[in-house]
């Protein structure tokens, strides 16, 4: 028979909320270790009654879904936590985002209704900055691979070396004119995170792409790999990316929605 820890069990979970963060700045470089650390951190300081697991490792319950790779900038980002207590999710979020390093913030919470948020995950719009790279390159190399079937990149994973088709996975892809931008708290139009200055003597063309979440995943770096096989394009400066959004997919038009939208209409219906 399992042995059980001395003492009472820890109080059930009583309401789920879901959270949307963003990763700016400087903090596109932190793990998503580094960020489980860093949110561990935050919910003790602002005192969020956390549900707990069972036995004698108790962890807070907390689910990630889909994080960005190090390195990436990501305006959504999205993870559930589980609470012992009723709280109001616009409360919680001030105070957990006050608590988080600047660069780490906290931009959305809601009641989780019922569903599963990861399976509302089905695509991601990247924006790419290309220093260096000309639109007009760009664009012709996005022609050509746009034009395959297929276009298999290989990539080093913890099961080892594995090749897979990136073109399969990219439903829509565009060459942005002017200067770089993402969406601010509200989904509109705000100043990049990181901006790069744009003229003849410097361009850097602007990559949004529409992924499939796929498995293997197909990320931003996998597609520039793609471009670089199919029409030699080698940007000399390392990219800088950015997750835009991320949620269901629209097959028709290749648009990404609000995956709290759904959770949002059962509280507020």
């Amino acid at each position: 028979m399992a042995r059980t820890p001395d003492g009472p069990p820890p109080p059930p979970a009583v309401q789920r909320l879901r959270l949307r963060y963003a990763k700016r700045g400087r903090l596109r470089f932190s793990s998503h270790r580094d960020f489980q650390r860093s949110l561990e951190r935050a919910l003790r300081r602002a005192g969020v009654p956390m549900a707990y697991s069972a036995g004698f490792t108790p962890h807070p319950k907390v689910s990630y879904a889909n994080a960005a790779p190090t390195g990436a900038a990501s305006e959504a980002e999205y993870l559930e936590i589980s609470l012992a207590r009723r709280c109001d999710p616009q409360l919680l979020r001030k105070a957990l985002d006050e608590a988080l390093p600047d660069g780490l913030d906290l931009v959305d919470a809601v009641e989780a209704g019922p569903g599963s948020l990861a399976d509302r995950l089905q695509a991601s719009v990247w924006r790419v900055e290309l220093p260096g790279v000309a639109a007009g390159d760009l664009r012709a190399a996005l022609t050509a691979f746009l034009a395959r079937g297929q276009v298999e990149v290989q990539r080093m994973t913890k099961s080892g070396l594995r090749t897979f088709d990136a073109r399969g996975a990219v439903v829509r892809a565009d060459v942005l004119a002017g200067p770089p931008a993402a969406p601010d708290d509200n989904g509109g139009e705000a100043v990049s995170i990181m901006r790069h200055e744009s003229s003849p003597e410097t361009p850097c063309a602007i990559l949004q792409v529409v992924v499939r979440h796929a498995t293997p995943a197909v990320r931003p770096d996998d597609v520039l790999a793609a471009l670089r096989a199919v029409a030699d394009l080698a940007p000399p400066s390392p990219p800088v990316v950015t997750r835009l959004a991320q949620g269901p997919l629209d097959e028709a038009d290749g648009s990404v929605a609000d995956p709290l939208a759904a959770d949002r209409d059962v509280v507020g219906g």
